[in-house]
């Protein structure tokens, strides 16, 4: 199924015609590089983490229109959040930014809480202690997930 310009709505186009936060650091506090093998969509983020809040985020994208508006409003919605409000972003909550997303794109904000939550491991993975895991018990995740205690939700 495809989508065309006409399926987006304006603030999808805005962030696909003029990407916000498009770049990355020399030395960034977080690195994450995730993809959607079905699609193709690559998303490379980083971050600059200062006192637990989110300085800075970049972003380089490989993909479609959709794939480079989610990544521009991901960093435009987690500059200057704390690390905890960070673990509470979804996919939902990028694809509502957007105003919306065609029901064949909603896979771009995914791959952009993806991006999230890999970067948030690779910043515990570099400064251990820093930011304690959290605690997936309340984090709502989709079907065929796993929850903490690798139980399958439904």
């Amino acid at each position: 199924m495809s989508s065309s310009y006409a399926d987006y709505g304006e603030i999808v186009l805005d962030h696909y015609e003029n990407p916000r936060n498009v770049g990355e650091f020399e030395q960034p506090d977080a690195v994450a590089l995730v993809g959607n093998p079905a699609c193709g969509d690559q998303m490379k983020m980083s971050l600059r983490i200062r006192d637990g809040v989110v300085e800075e985020a970049r972003f380089k994208a490989f993909g479609c229109g959709a794939a480079i508006a989610a990544s521009s409003m991901t960093t435009t919605l987690i500059r200057g959040m704390k690390l905890e409000d960070l673990e509470k972003i979804t996919n939902r909550t990028v694809a509502e930014a957007l105003g919306g997303l065609p029901p064949a794109k909603l896979h771009c904000s995914v791959l952009a809480e993806e991006a999230i939550r890999e970067a948030l491991a690779d910043y515990r993975r570099r400064a251990p202690g820093r930011l304690a895991a959290p605690d997936r018990s309340r984090v709502p995740m989709g079907p065929g997930s796993t929850d903490q205690t690798g139980a399958e939700r439904k």
